[in-house]
């Protein structure tokens, strides 16, 4: 099977051994010419996947539509903010193409999911969307790991089953794509007040009171949007909410515990600026998608209070009591 992918940042390196390990022929694509020619010649890229080296069969291209030429899936695995500038560049070369988003976010400024983005630039319908509990770092080690795949195209499911379920890596179907990008995006959220409630030097116990209070904030979320609460007991809810809210691996739950350690305001600027956020991000987007919808997820608002506002964050556990 032929595969175009898109992105050589953590995620989509680790998705590369994947495929690689499937027998799948790889042309992995990026923006920018200096990591081509990085991946050409040392087959790595330190700073995303340290150790790391892609396989020596992989093509890199600079160019969307060598990636996209004769590929049987597309694979999207860049930071949600490039994903609508990516669209419109593969547009002009997309045809009922088989296209498989391991993106998690929601755009800002427009509220779209990731699949909407898609959908919204390019002549297909034969998307799907993967989610769940896996660092890249994890995947590259090829021990067991679970995703949720969703899509209205059983052929698009397949496709993604054959260049991605293998031995060590389960795919599980669900029929609700929105629910599964929502918990995509909302565990980055959730994460960055776990990260909040470590810098506090909370313990167990508080910690697992606030994993509770979130999957059942998560559900009503899901409920807001029309999905099926059940989603939140999948690989993409509970799944992926308890890996990204207990681990230093996470880089949402990594800032928060810089807001909760009371850290200035320079240093978390900083951070910022040289790490890719996704729940910071996703925070502005959701706050404002729920009060567009008239829904109020109070954990939702003081997150948004905390990170973007300055709040202290010991109001988090006052909240946690007082709910």
């Amino acid at each position: 099977m032929k595969i175009g992918l898109f992105g050589t940042g953590a995620y989509g390196l680790a998705i590369s051994s994947i495929l690689v390990h499937n027998h799948c022929d790889v042309t992995m694509w990026t923006k920018h010419e200096k990591e081509k020619e990085q991946l050409e010649k040392t087959k790595k890229i330190e700073k995303y996947l340290p150790g790391f080296k892609i396989d020596d069969s992989i093509k890199v291209t600079c160019d969307v539509k060598t990636c996209i030429k004769d590929a049987d899936l597309l694979i999207i695995a860049i930071p949600a903010v490039f994903v609508d500038s990516l669209c419109q560049e593969m547009a002009p070369y997309i045809k009922d193409n088989h296209i498989l988003i391991a993106t998690k976010g929601i755009e800002q400024g427009t509220g779209l999911f990731m699949h909407e983005i898609v959908e919204k630039h390019l002549d297909t319908e034969n998307i799907a969307v993967i989610s769940g509990g896996t660092f890249a770092v994890d995947l590259i080690t090829k021990m067991p790991a679970g995703l949720a795949i969703a899509s209205t195209s059983p052929e698009t499911t397949l496709l993604a089953r054959q260049a991605l379920q293998n031995n060590y890596l389960k795919l599980r179907e669900n029929s609700d794509m929105v629910g599964i990008e929502i918990c995509g995006s909302i565990k980055n959220v959730i994460a960055l007040a776990a990260g909040m409630l470590a810098g506090l030097k909370a313990n167990d116990s508080t910690k697992a009171m606030f994993l509770t209070e979130a999957t059942h904030d998560m559900e009503e979320i899901l409920k807001a949007f029309g999905s099926d609460q059940r989603t939140v007991m999948s690989f993409a809810g509970i799944g992926d909410l308890f890996l990204t809210c207990t681990s230093v691996k996470s880089r949402n739950y990594s800032f928060g515990q810089l807001i909760g350690e009371k850290k200035s305001k320079k240093t978390i600027d900083e951070y910022l600026n040289e790490t890719t956020v996704e729940g910071y991000y996703t925070l502005e987007s959701i706050y404002q998608l729920l009060k567009d919808k008239e829904v109020k997820i109070p954990i939702i608002d003081l997150i948004y209070d905390i990170a973007v506002n300055g709040k202290d964050p010991e109001l988090l556990l006052v909240f946690l009591v007082f709910k």
